[in-house]
């Protein structure tokens, strides 16, 4: 149970960062009246599902050590 737990929060932070870099590459801003606004066409679904799969393995690793 630990090692899975391990396993899933490795993979959570390697996705969170990957897909959250490119998400954040895919953003777009411009400047409206002084003004920064920033528009996403990014997909943000795999950002989700990364950061499940890191907390899914923070509560399984975390309950490995019981």
């Amino acid at each position: 149970m630990k090692t899975a737990g391990i396993i899933l929060l490795i993979l959570g932070v390697i996705g969170t960062i990957v897909f959250g870099l490119q998400a954040m590459q895919d953003s777009e801003s411009f400047s409206l009246l002084g003004l920064d606004i920033a528009v996403s066409s990014a997909n943000w679904t795999p950002v989700i599902i990364s950061v499940i799969l890191l907390v899914i393995g923070l509560v399984l690793s975390s309950r490995g050590k019981k």
